[in-house]
């Protein structure tokens, strides 16, 4: 079968064996953003060559902006609930294959506005049926839009968002904090001392919006030179994320995600004085694999 991860900026495909093992992948900048609603051509572009059948596609491809919009399952949820809200879609252009689309998750707590994802479902599933522990463990998945998830019993049961990466890009490209740091962010480096400090100084008083401030002021008067900017500033809104939506006194939280970023929660995290093990944005081929095979699509 084929595994495809499709987000709003990205396009990850994984061929898969008999057993789920990842045999070849392909990567493109082909997101949703690229396609002008030409799903199916950029998708038979992207998957010349291969004939594999049944094709499982998860992430903002099954979003009311994709190509077919596939309905949330409610949370909690786990591999057999989600499974069966997948939606087959036509495909004339892959003749002999199957397109199914996974939904997303979404909840909806009586106390605040909903939350939902796409596409991190399909990681967490990867993931989740290799958690032995018992009771509820943390998943987080850093990212544009953050994801901290509470999962007992092989059950997403509940998600909270944070905005930091998408925060982070608009402050380091469009605000006033911008004149400050490199102008071109290919030249930012991962300056640890200076990520620790902004992780630190979340902890003080007067909240982000100040905190933020204390930014440009620290660079005005030398404390921060351009090159560390960059890294205070991801210091300062990872600590505020994790302030924010980490649980009382969690025993361990376990990352999924890219490297380069998973190492700047990993050091976070141990600042707080809180254990963490990191996982590989891979797991979406085996979690899609999973569902394929809790729906019958793979023998």
């Amino acid at each position: 079968m084929i595994a495809i991860d499709w987000g709003t900026s990205s396009f990850r495909a994984y061929r898969l064996d008999a057993a789920g093992t990842v045999r070849e992948q392909r990567s493109a900048d082909a997101g949703l953003l690229t396609c002008n609603g030409a799903f199916e051509a950029v998708l038979a572009q992207q998957l010349a060559g291969w004939g594999d059948t049944p094709i499982v596609m998860a992430g903002m491809i099954g979003s009311r902006n994709g190509w077919h919009e596939v309905p949330y399952v409610a949370c909690p949820a786990g591999l057999a609930q989600i499974a069966a809200g997948m939606r087959e879609v036509s495909a004339a252009m892959l003749p002999g294959q199957r397109v199914w689309i996974a939904p997303g998750l979404v909840l909806r707590p009586a106390d605040a506005p909903p939350e939902v994802m796409r596409g991190e479902e399909t990681q967490i599933l990867g993931l989740i049926d290799q958690l032995h522990a018992d009771g509820p463990q943390w998943l987080c998945l850093p990212g544009t839009h953050s994801k901290w998830v509470q999962v007992e019993a092989g059950r997403i049961g509940s998600l909270r968002t944070a905005m930091t990466g998408e925060l982070y890009a608009l402050l380091r490209r469009h605000s006033l904090l911008a004149a400050l740091m490199p102008e071109s962010r290919d030249a930012d480096v991962d300056d640890v001392e200076a990520f620790e400090r902004g992780v630190a100084a979340s902890a003080g008083a007067g909240g982000l919006t100040h905190h933020l401030f204390g930014v440009r002021t620290q660079g005005l008067f030398g404390a921060l030179n351009p090159a560390q900017a960059p890294s205070y500033l991801s210091g300062l809104l990872i600590g505020h994320e994790l302030r924010g939506l980490l649980p009382p006194d969690p025993p361990a939280v376990h990352l999924i995600g890219g490297t380069a970023l998973l190492r700047r929660y990993e050091r976070a995290l141990e600042q707080l004085g809180i254990a963490s093990q990191s996982h590989g944005e891979a797991l979406s081929a085996r979690g899609l694999f999973r569902l394929a095979l809790a729906r019958g699509l793979a023998a």
